[in-house]
Formats: structure tokens, sequence, C-alpha cells
């Protein structure tokens, strides 16, 4: 097949996922327009009563969403009244989607794919339609430096969210409530699958956190399902799909010199399958280590290490002044 892209129809059914922001939203869905889904699924919360112009600024952006789709394609829709709040709003969608499809893509309003997106979602997920081992197929890879292995993409214990596809049998595990989650019983198994103190310490916090409420999140949970079913998902060695939603307007991703913000887009090139299929635990590492800030942690634990040896040191000098 030849590496242009631009003419691509995607296969697959979408749902595409927006709020508040008009700006991001058509820029996603100029992409998702150019790729022509013959069935899109359009959903988005409802306003915040303690935001002013929240209730325009979300009916703006349904309104030009609808004014732009002129391709031909059944067009499903879930508005929300009242704001239900990401992690009720988003799973929901996600459960409204799974009820009508099988398979299929799901993108956010600021998650900006690359024209072979659609064609690399496609092809996976017809390839591992079967295979259990597979939870979900990513198109974001925050650092392209390095290629892992000798195929288009790789194989991770991670999850992420960024633009991503999925099977209904996979979603079908999803534990929007962490009713599964004991913290006195998930550090040994995730000991096994991460070495480093610190990332299993953090994994645990941010479980915690979750079930308690205090992360207001649906992708936790899929992060959760996928680790404890010792499943894997397919990581793409060229980034296709870039988060344009860092800035000031952001809920959350408000850090715009953050190493994950606006990534450059790639485009996949031939697609080449890995021979085996073995989770890049470098990989992971690399990402866990940025994300969790392992290494400004690691640098604090030393620092306060040699403060304290110093400190003793002084102690029993200044002790050693008085003997005798």
């Amino acid at each position: 097949m030849s590496t242009n892209y631009t003419a691509y129809q995607t296969q697959s059914a979408i749902l595409f996922i927006f709020f508040n922001r008009t700006d991001t939203t058509l820029k996603v869905l100029e992409r998702i327009k150019q790729a022509k889904p013959s069935r899109l699924y359009l959903t988005c919360d409802g306003p915040r009563e303690n935001r002013a112009t929240e209730a325009e600024d979300c009916s703006k952006a349904k309104e030009s969403v609808m004014g732009f789709i002129d391709w031909e394609c059944e067009v499903h829709t879930l508005f929300r009244e009242k704001n239900l709040g990401p992690k009720e709003a988003i799973s929901s969608a996600i459960d409204w989607f799974f009820q009508h499809e099988e398979e299929g893509i799901i993108l956010e309003h600021d998650c900006l794919p690359s024209m072979s997106f659609f064609y690399y979602c496609d092809n996976l997920l017809d390839k591992y339609r079967n295979d259990t081992r597979i939870w979900l197929i990513s198109g974001f890879n925050f650092d392209t430096k390095k290629k892992w292995g000798k195929g288009s993409y790789y194989f991770s214990n991670l999850t992420n969210g960024w633009g991503w596809a999925t099977w209904k049998r996979s979603w079908n595990n999803y534990d929007k409530n962490l009713s599964q989650y004991n913290a006195d019983e998930v550090r040994g198994p995730l000991q096994k699958i991460f070495e480093d103190p610190l990332i299993v310490d953090r994994w645990v916090e941010i479980f915690n956190e979750t079930k308690e409420g205090k992360i207001d999140t649906w992708d936790y949970q899929v992060t959760f399902s996928h680790l404890f079913s010792h499943s894997l998902t397919i990581v793409p060695n060229y980034n296709l799909v870039s988060n344009i939603g860092f800035d000031q307007f952001a809920e959350n991703t408000t850090n715009a010199n953050s190493p994950f913000a606006n990534v450059p887009l790639e485009e996949l090139g031939e697609l080449v399958h890995p021979k085996y299929m073995v989770p890049e635990k470098e990989a992971d590492y690399n990402l866990l280590f940025e994300e969790f800030n392992i290494r400004g942690k690691l640098a604090e634990m030393a620092y306060l290490k040699k403060h304290n040896s110093y400190r003793r040191r002084f102690k029993r000098w200044f002790k050693s002044l008085f003997k005798g």
C-alpha cells in the first residue's frame, strides 16, 4: 500500500468526545472528516453550574460540530444536559459506544491524530480482534528518538488514552469504581511488573486516590484492568497522536512545557508487525520516569541522605567536644 494516507477512509466507527472548547474540537474533527468514518458517535458533557460561560461554550461547540459534518455517515449523539464530570461522562459514553459497536476508535477533542492513525487502528483492530492478550491500541508515543524492535509498533504494560482503539471484549472488563481493588493486595502483583519501588508506590497512591474519589477520572481504571489481567497495549514507534490541549484553558493539562505537550506528529510508513509479543520494559520505564518524576524524587532522596549523613557526623563531632 502507498504510504500516502490522505485519501484513506477508515473502516472503524469513531467515538468523538468533546466538551467546551471549539478551537481544539474543530482541529480534531477536521482529521476525522478526512478519514470519513461511516459511523460517528458524538458525546459532550453538560456545563458546570459554577462556570459562568460554560453553557454557552458547550452549546457553541455542539453547534460547530454538527455543522461541520458534511460527508455521508450515520451520526449518533449523546449530549448531556447536566455535568457528570470526567469519570462518569466519559466512561458512560464509552459504554454507550460499545452497546452499538464491537470495536472502534476513540478520540477526545484535544487529541489530534495523523492521517495514518486511522489505517493503523483499522489494521490492528482486525489483526488482534480475537487475541485477548491485547487490551488496547494506543496512538501516542512521547519519545520516538529510539525505535523499539523492528516493527512499526511495540508492546507495553502501560496504557494511554490520547487517541486509541479497542474492542468491546476489552471494555467489558472495565471497573469504573475499582470495586475489585484492595490496597493490601496489589503491591505484590505490581512489584512483579515494576521493579522500581518508587513506581510501585506511585501506582498504589494513584489507585488509592481514584478508589476514594479524590481523582475524578476514568482512565486509571483502564490501567488497573489492564495491569491486573496481564494484558498488553500496542504502542506505535511513530507518534500518531499529539495532545494539543496543554494550555491555560485546559482542565488538567495546563503545563505547556510538559514533554507530553504538542509532541510532533509522524506518519506510519509501511505497517510492519513485530515478530515477538513481549513488553518493552525499558520504554515503559522511560515514560514512567518522566510522568512520575522519578529522577527528581531520586535526586531529592540522595540529597536528604547526604544531608542527614552530614548532620549525623556533625552531631557526633559536637558531642565529642564535651567528652573527657
